[in-house]
């Protein structure tokens, strides 16, 4: 099976005027403990195999993580704990993301963005967001495998809903709310499971522990093999 267009087309994507502005500055300016580094400083593609079950979706790429190494949730303190946690329950063969030659490779899962670009203080504008949609677009339509989707944050819990609606799918009414572990069985026996998003805030504060971003994944395992 072909990538999903949205994996090839949105490198060359330069819509959000501000995004761009952004990237392409902090790729230049950087920061000391990267100042050897060459930036990828273009929109970062999701990673994973086109036949996967298991979706994770996240805000959007961090300034000097994904925006530095060209990989999705790479090189920064979240993608340390996303990938240990995949690692843990056999979606990737490896429990670190350091850069795009590191030799990682997703089992099974397939992890892309809400946006594909660093915004600046991690903050999307809402046209920033409808921008990017078609990507989303696209790769809900083209991963036809999808058994599991674990939308990190409530932003990209609206955001998969949303890109849902866009397409006319039918879900249900009312939708249901974003909680951490809250799981929702759509119509064609997909689960959604929400989780809060391993950034530095939340699990520097305890608000997400390993733990339970374990729980998480366990779920997602678990309903794989039952399907």
């Amino acid at each position: 099976m072909a990538k999903p267009a949205a994996q090839v087309d949105i490198l060359e994507c330069r819509q959000c005027e501000r995004l761009v502005r952004y990237r392409e500055q902090v790729a230049e300016i950087k920061v000391r403990r990267f100042r050897d580094w060459k930036y990828w400083a273009k929109p970062v593609p999701s990673l994973g195999e086109p036949n996967a079950r298991l979706m994770v979706i996240g805000l959007a790429p961090a300034a000097h993580g994904g925006n530095r190494t060209g990989r999705v949730f790479t090189g920064d303190r979240s993608g340390d704990w996303l990938y240990r946690a995949l690692h843990r329950f056999g979606f990737a063969n490896q429990p670190h993301s350091i850069d795009s030659n590191d030799g990682l490779r997703l089992i099974d899962c397939y992890v892309t963005a809400a946006v594909h670009c660093a915004p600046p203080d991690n903050k999307p504008l809402p046209s920033e967001f409808r921008n990017c949609q078609p990507y989303l677009l696209d790769e809900l339509q083209q991963l036809r495998n999808i058994r599991v989707v674990v939308p990190l944050g409530q932003i990209a819990f609206k955001s998969f809903f949303g890109a849902r609606k866009k397409l006319g799918w039918i879900d249900p009414a009312p939708l249901p709310s974003f909680g951490h572990g809250a799981a929702t069985i759509l119509r064609d026996g997909t689960m959604v499971i929400g989780s809060y998003h391993p950034s530095q805030q939340n699990t520097q504060t305890g608000r997400l522990t390993e733990t339970m971003l374990d729980d998480i994944f366990r779920r997602a395992r678990e309903h794989i093999r039952g399907v």
